[in-house]
Formats: C-alpha cells, sequence, structure tokens
C-alpha cells in the first residue's frame, strides 16, 4: 500500500493557532525499522522560548480514534495565555498518531505494541526529557500510558480522559464498539465512509458546531485518508487471542505500580468508556485524583472546561512534580481529618459490641407489611448477627475500601448490614429513594458498588438499569427469582457462612467509612464520604449536645439519623412510614412507635413534622399520653419557623421542641429551641433563626458583593448578608470522585484554615448572617439570591413576611429577567387552595404587596409549591423562577 505524507492542517480551523503546527521526520521503530515516518504535532515551546519563560515540564497529550490533535486545542491555546499570565509555563507537544490526523499515512499495520513504539521514536527524536506528564484519550490513553511506563526517567505524572485499559474476560466489549468490528460493518463503517467518525462526533453535548465538526473531518476525508480509524477499530483486543492482548495487558498490570500523580476526568454518559472502566483505573491508581463530569460524555474535552481543570491541577500538584514525591494512597491532607482531633477514637460499633451480652431491647420495626406485629431484636442478637454478616461478607471476598451499595428501609436488618459493612472496613453506600430512579441510578453508577444488597425490588432496578456489583437479596429467593435477579448470595446465606468465622482487623479512624448522597436539589446528587473518625464524632457530638444515654430511646423519621441508636447505644425505632416521602407518617404513628420503645427523642424531617402536625386530630387518649413522655423534640433537615414548631410542641407538650441546621456534608451545626425561636423573633433580623453553633463547631460568613458571589473575607461580623462556611469535626472527608469541587472548595477556604489553625472548612452555598448574639440566621440558598440592581436580595426574610398574611400558606419569592437587573415576584400557596394557578387576584396582591419590604412586581398562586425530592420541604425556587417568567409573558399557566 502506498503511504502518503505528513502535512499540516488549514490555517483557518476554529480554535487551533497555526503558529504550533509541526511536522517532523523521525526514524521508525518495529515494523518500520529502517525507515523514516513523517509526523504532524502541536508544539508551544517555541512560543514559550520567545517569551522568554522558563519551561515547567511538558504535557505530551496522545489522542484516540478517530480524532487527531485538534481534539487538545484549548489545552494548547489555554497553557500559552496562562504562561503569559505569569502562572507555570507548561509545554505541549499534541501529536497526530501515524496514519491519524495529518500524520503520515504508512500503509503498515500497527496494533498496540507497535504504537506505543512509534510514541517513543517520536519522543526521542524530537528530544524530549522530563519532567513530562502525559495526557490521553479514548486509546489516546492507553498509548500514553504505555509511553509512561517505558520512561520512568522523564515521567513525572499522568492524565487520563475516558479510556479503558484492561477488558476483563468474559463481559463483551461496549456495543459501539462490536457493532462497529462486525463482519462486513468494520470496513464501510470506519473506512468506506465516515460513519466512525460522525457517530463519534455526535456524541458530543452540547452537539458540535458545523465548523468545529468540519475541523474534526479535515484529515479524514478520503476512505484513503480513514484506514487509520479502521485499524485502530480492529486492534481492539476482544480477548486473550487478540495480537494487542498482551501488551494491553503488559500496560495494565504495570499502571497499577504507578506511584506519580494521577488525575482523572470523566464523562459519565460515555456509551464507549462507562464508569466500569473508572472504577478498574481508580482500582489501579488508588491515589489518583478523580472528578466526574455529570452530563458529560465520550468528548470530554468538548463537553467541559477541561484545559482549566488539567492546568489547576498541575499548579496544585507542581511541588510533588518538581520533587518527584511519591502521593499515598490516601487523599491529601486537606480534605482528611487532624490526627489530633481523634486521639481517642471510639469506633461506631463499640456500644454495640459492649452490649453484646444485653438481652434488653435495641430495636423495634414498626413495618406495617410485617406479620406478627413488632419485632424487637435485642442488643445479644444484633450484635450476633452483625458479627455473623460481617464475616459472611468477609468470606465471601468483600474487603476494607469496597464499596457496598444499600437499598434496604431502615429497620434491624439495615442497622446489622450497616455495621456489619462498617466493622470490616466496608464503605457503606446510601443514596435515597427519594432521589428518584433517574437520580438514585445515576448515585449508584456513578459510586460504582463492588456489592449491592437490597429487597427484591430495589435488586429488580439494579438488574434493569445495569448497576455494578455482586447481587445479595435481604431475605431468601426462590432460585428461580434469585436468577432472575442475577442474586448470588441472600443475607441467611451471609449470617451462615459468618458463623464462628473470624474477622479482619479494624479499619482506622481515617479510613472511609460511608458515601451519603446530598439530596439532589441544587443539581446532580454529590457522594459526600465521612471517615470513620468523622462518624464517630457525629455519634459524640449528637450525644453530648442532647444528653443521649442508653436508657433515652430515640425514635427517628429522618433517614440519615435512623441508624444512630445502635451507635449511641440506645433503643431506637423507625416508626410506620415510607422513609423516602416522609411527609407519609402520622400523629398516630409516632404515638406507635412511643409505646413500643418508650423513647423519650423524636427525629422528624420538616415534611413529616407537618403531616404528623395536620394528623392530631386523630390521636386517642393512649397516644397522646405516650406523646406526653417525650422530653426532646428534633425537626432535621432543613430549618422550620416558630409556628410549625409551635404545633409539634402542642402534639408533644412536654417536649422541648429543636431546629438544629445542618446539611449531608455535616449534618449538625448549629441548634436552637422552640425558647431561642420565640427569643429571635422579637429580633429585627430577616430568616429562620437556626441557634448557635453545637459544641466546637464554628461558622463564620463570606460577605456577597453587589453581583451575588461570596467574594468576602469569611467573618463573624454580625449582620452581614453573605455564604455560610462552617467547620466541625465531624464534618465531611470529601466528595466522591469530585476532585474539582474539593479543589475549588479547598481553595476558597484556605484563608480561613489560616486564620484558624488545625480547622477545615465547608461553604454550604446557603446565604445568611450572624447576629450580634452570635445567632445564625439562613437566608435562602446562594443560587436562589436576587441580584438586582440595587444589590442581591435573599429569599427567605420577604417569604416570612408574606407568610403572616392571613390566607397564605407558604410563600416563595423568585426572580425574573436579567442577572443585575432582576425583579422579585411572590408565589403563595393559598388557604383555601387555590385551583388554578396564575396571576393573584387583586386582594392577595395588595395584602402580599403591603407586607413585603421589597418592591414585588407580581404576585402569582399556586395550588402548592414544588419542593424537591426527598425532603418534601424545600421549595424548588430556580423552577419557579422559570415558571414565572413563563406565566408573565404571556404563556398558559401550567402548574410549575
Amino acid at each position: 500500500m502506498v503511504s502518503h505524507k505528513a502535512g499540516r492542517p488549514p490555517s483557518d480551523l476554529p480554535g487551533l493557532d497555526a503558529r504550533f503546527s509541526r511536522v517532523k521526520s523521525v526514524p521508525g521503530r518495529g515494523a518500520d525499522a529502517g525507515l523514516t515516518r513523517d509526523w504532524h504535532y502541536l508544539d508551544t515551546g517555541d512560543e514559550l522560548a520567545r517569551l522568554g519563560i522558563p519551561i515547567a515540564g511538558t504535557i505530551l497529550a496522545v489522542h484516540g480514534n478517530p480524532t487527531w490533535s485538534y481534539l487538545w486545542r484549548k489545552v494548547v491555546a489555554e497553557s500559552v495565555r496562562a504562561a503569559e499570565s505569569g502562572g507555570p509555563a507548561w509545554r505541549v507537544v499534541a501529536v497526530d498518531q501515524l496514519d491519524m490526523g495529518f500524520s503520515e499515512r504508512t500503509g503498515v499495520r500497527r496494533p498496540l505494541a507497535q504504537r506505543v513504539a512509534d510514541m517513543g521514536a517520536f519522543t526521542e527524536a524530537i528530544s524530549l526529557s522530563g519532567p513530562v506528564v502525559t495526557l490521553g484519550h479514548d486509546w489516546g490513553g492507553v498509548i500514553s500510558l504505555g509511553w509512561a511506563i517505558d520512561h520512568p526517567e522523564s515521567l513525572s505524572a499522568v492524565m487520563l480522559l475516558n479510556t479503558a485499559i484492561h477488558h476483563r474476560d468474559g463481559v463483551s466489549i461496549p456495543a459501539p464498539l462490536r457493532l462497529a468490528r462486525a463482519r462486513g460493518v468494520l470496513a464501510v463503517s470506519t473506512v468506506a465512509t465516515p460513519a466512525f467518525l460522525d457517530t463519534t462526533l455526535s456524541l458530543a453535548s452540547p452537539a458540535l458546531d458545523a465548523d468545529t465538526k468540519a475541523a474534526y473531518r479535515s484529515p479524514y476525508r478520503s476512505a484513503a485518508e480513514r484506514r487509520g480509524i479502521g485499524g485502530f477499530v480492529s486492534d481492539i483486543p476482544v480477548d486473550a487471542r487478540h495480537e494487542s492482548h498482551a501488551e494491553l495487558e503488559r500496560i495494565a498490570n504495570a499502571v497499577a505500580a504507578l506511584k506519580v500523580p494521577a488525575l482523572i476526568l470523566w464523562g459519565p454518559d460515555d456509551p464507549i468508556f462507562g464508569d466500569r472502566y473508572l472504577d478498574d483505573l481508580v482500582d489501579r491508581l488508588p491515589h489518583a485524583d478523580v472528578h466526574r463530569f455529570e452530563g458529560a460524555g465520550h468528548l470530554l474535552a468538548e463537553d467541559r472546561q477541561y484545559a482549566h481543570s488539567v492546568l489547576s491541577w498541575l499548579a496544585d500538584t507542581r511541588a510533588r512534580l518538581m520533587g518527584r514525591e511519591a502521593p499515598s494512597a490516601d487523599a491529601s491532607t486537606e480534605t482528611r481529618p487532624a490526627d489530633a482531633a481523634y486521639s481517642e477514637f471510639v469506633p461506631i460499633w463499640r456500644a454495640v459490641t459492649e452490649r453484646g451480652n444485653d438481652d434488653a431491647i435495641a430495636i423495634v420495626d414498626m413495618s406495617s407489611g410485617r406479620r406478627g406485629g413488632s419485632p424487637r431484636v435485642t442488643w445479644r442478637q444484633l450484635d450476633d448477627r452483625i458479627q455473623r454478616i460481617a464475616a459472611g461478607l468477609h468470606g465471601i471476598g468483600v474487603r476494607k475500601g469496597d464499596r457496598v451499595s444499600l437499598l434496604v428501609p431502615p429497620g434491624p436488618t439495615l442497622s446489622a448490614v450497616v455495621y456489619a459493612c462498617l466493622r470490616i472496613g466496608a464503605v457503606v453506600v446510601v443514596a435515597d429513594a427519594g432521589l428518584g430512579i433517574r437520580g438514585l441510578s445515576r448515585a449508584v453508577r456513578g459510586s460504582w458498588p463492588d456489592v449491592i444488597i437490597g429487597e427484591p425490588l430495589g435488586l429488580a432496578a439494579s438488574r434493569v438499569l445495569g448497576w455494578p456489583g455482586t447481587r445479595i437479596s435481604a431475605t431468601p429467593l426462590p432460585r428461580a427469582a434469585a436468577a432472575a435477579l442475577g442474586v448470588s448470595y441472600s443475607l441467611r446465606d451471609l449470617v451462615d457462612m459468618g458463623a464462628g468465622n473470624p474477622l479482619p482487623a479494624a479499619p482506622e479512624h481515617a479510613d472511609d467509612a460511608a458515601i451519603l448522597f446530598t439530596s439532589g436539589s441544587t443539581g446532580p446528587a454529590k457522594g459526600v464520604v465521612y471517615s470513620h473518625g468523622q462518624l464517630a464524632a457525629l455519634r459524640d457530638v449528637l450525644a453530648d449536645h442532647f444528653e443521649v444515654t442508653r436508657d433515652t430511646g430515640l425514635v427517628t423519621g429522618f433517614a440519615p439519623f435512623a441508624l444512630l441508636g445502635p451507635a449511641l447505644g440506645t433503643r431506637s425505632v423507625t416508626p410506620d412510614m415510607d422513609v423516602s416521602a416522609p411527609k407519609t407518617l402520622t400523629a398516630r404513628a409516632v404515638a406507635a412507635a412511643l409505646h413500643e420503645s418508650d423513647a423519650e427523642i423524636v427525629f422528624l424531617s420538616p415534611a413529616a413534622v407537618l403531616n404528623v402536625v395536620a394528623t392530631a386530630d386523630a390521636l386517642t387518649a393512649d397516644d397522646r399520653r405516650a406523646l406526653a413522655r417525650v422530653q426532646t423534640f428534633l425537626s432535621t433537615g432543613a430549618p422550620i419557623g416558630m409556628p410549625l414548631l409551635e404545633a409539634a410542641a402542642s402534639v408533644m407538650p412536654n417536649a422541648t421542641p429543636h431546629t438544629p441546621y445542618g446539611m449531608t456534608e455535616c449534618l449538625l451545626v448549629t441548634d436552637v429551641t422552640l425558647e431561642g425561636v420565640r427569643d429571635a423573633a422579637t429580633a429585627p433580623d430577616s430568616g429562620v433563626c437556626v441557634g448557635s453553633p453545637i459544641g466546637s463547631n464554628l461558622v463564620l460568613i463570606s460577605a456577597l458583593d453587589a453581583d451575588g458571589r461570596a467574594t468576602g473575607s469569611p467573618s463573624p461580623e454580625p449582620g452581614v448578608l453573605g455564604e455560610i462556611l462552617v467547620s466541625a469535626t465531624h464534618l465531611k472527608s470529601h466528595y466522591d470522585r469530585l476532585w474539582l469541587t474539593d479543589r475549588e472548595a479547598e481553595r476558597e477556604t484556605t484563608t480561613i484554615a489560616a486564620a484558624v489553625a488545625g480547622t477545615r472548612w465547608h461553604r454550604t452555598g446557603d446565604v445568611g448572617h450572624l447576629d450580634t448574639l452570635g445567632r445564625l440566621w439562613v437566608e435562602g440558598r446562594l443560587p436562589h439570591v436576587i441580584v438586582s440592581e440595587n444589590g442581591p436580595i435573599a429569599p427567605v426574610g420577604p417569604e416570612q413576611e408574606i407568610e403572616r398574611v392571613g390566607g397564605i400558606r407558604r410563600a416563595a419569592v423568585v426572580g425574573i429577567g436579567p442577572h443585575g437587573l432582576r425583579q422579585a415576584v411572590a408565589v403563595v400557596e393559598t388557604l383555601p387552595t387555590t385551583s388554578r394557578p396564575g396571576l393573584a387576584d387583586s386582594a392577595i396582591t395588595t395584602a402580599v404587596r403591603a407586607a413585603a419590604t421589597i418592591p414585588l412586581v407580581a404576585v402569582l398562586t399556586v395550588p402548592q409549591l414544588p419542593t424537591d425530592i426527598r425532603h418534601n420541604s424545600k421549595i424548588d425556587r430556580s423552577k419557579l423562577s422559570v415558571w414565572a417568567t413563563r406565566v408573565l409573558a404571556g404563556e398558559r399557566p401550567g402548574e410549575p
């Protein structure tokens, strides 16, 4: 076959600076020994030399199939801009692999080992020396890693976008690649026509514009120019018989020994390289910084601003790169608790072990679907079940750090499984069913569990939706049902297997313990990682602040706290309800739980409280006597106002009502009692008073600027509206596989950590202020701040003013119009409920405008304000803003 020499791309391709285009003749290796091949590549080195900027190192960027060096144009351009602005100067060398892009068409078959050799020949020809950081995508990821392991003397770090370096035997390759490789399809789809290329370009989200697509197509206009595309597809090693299988295995095994810093940026919506390949990479590079960009796919370099992430990571990692310091397999110290904070670490399961010979009641299951009433589980039974399940899990190969996703409702079974996992160091993954099937699936797949334990319904969903992991049923299943659901074991099997078997060494305080997912009310749910030390600290804060003893007892209708009873060494009960839908809880169900447990503390979410109050008329005299025994009542999940607290107090007349403030990242931050709320009602402050920090917790405020951004130096100064920042020993460790999110949070709180030594901080995304007594007032979420021409307006204060109007049940204040000139609109629920959403009548409009201290351009009514999917209490103001804009533009006002 005749070869075609290298050329240069057209000078007018969007985003590509022709100054960086180079062609180099390179002596060949392997099948090319004795030959010279011409390579086209992009190189910023001459421009950096012209600018007189010292080079920190070289990024060696390798594209995959069917792209070319154009894929890397953004990091090429941004690296030069960063250097010109005084940042570290990273030379970028982005190659066109042979037979690809504008490099030579060789006419020679180039399997994986040949391509790795090609890359070595090229870097030798341009005299590339360290420090070198590789950057690869698709098959370029494999080839770049092959180069990396062959050049340890030059290698400083590796960076990867969606790729795969190992494919498990017996598992089919992704469907798009199977189709492309099919007999009679390969040549037609990859060479004879541009179908494979066009399909790849169609994966971008948002879609590529016509000029960018044309730029990607420019080196592949004829069948002769596309032979490399077909060659790459045919070189996919589908099994051990393929000629490239041995080289892929060599690279995969060697990567696991790499100790250099690593960055993995991932588009989870990739139909080719899905999250299973990310999980494999993380297993091989456990020290890697990982960020999953929700909504991005195979062409991550087009879908997201990856160049900023790459250069930011290099800036953060430069000290390690220059000093060639090997990274730890653990996360950085900035995201881990200080050892001093856990010098007296007591594992979260310790109370269960200590009461292991106690026949007192530990857990009561109030599930209405269970026959024979509510079973009582003793401490002895609970401890035995935990020990057996833990040993059984270890016996089937579950090890420290393995992830176990739990699809089991609160109760004795879930408690036993959670504590069994924690005891052997497995990481518990808890994603609330309230996320909805789509959100739940995104959360589970994103965490990529090794094991899934669930009830049949959850296991069926995991099967249909393709969730990973060994499946274990919470209850024994008939053989046919187990086979249909892909179930390998039942918990009863594990209990039998674990009887009398020893347990492994217990995990340490800094080891990951749990991944709890946020509500997803302000974007895709994030996995919040807690260490064992942080869970223990949460237990201790809760016990100390609310004076929980072994005799106290808990009734909890709030999922995050449903599992803490055993950790606190006190009996616990979840009332008869759907925990994923808190508004299903009734007053009689709470009373029945109290009858069973004699508990003195009740934990509920705001939506649950609302329905308990609404159903109180159905209480019997016995029910009221049970409720009168409650000493402490807590509404957790979102702060609530005085009217609802007072209504709850009337149901539990001898209880001290509390409304703690917290979030998934830090479950308890501040606390206020009803008495404190009443006292705050006489203050001139706006918002919901959530009290003072608990224990050693700290709260600061970062003031909002005129553009509504939290740019102020964190301060305890009273009366300043800004973003709420919190610190606590039980503050989360980090977000799961969201390196960039963690990085931005750490960068923004560095000055605080320097000012308050030994502390870790979290930007909550909530806005509010501190008063002169140090109490915190919450005034809304940062994304919901209305930036008007007169400055930022927080929504909660005006909403409270409106809710004092007779006939108004709830209110939301949202903005419409362009940023910086937004106008406030009130959207209200009325009593009685309106049947038609739209503009409020004149009487309501007049009353609402008179009550509000901010100007309102309109007042709208709805039958029900939209709320988030988990708590049924946090108003979805973003959704309301879009709806209000449509209504006021004259569109037909359907419900928001």
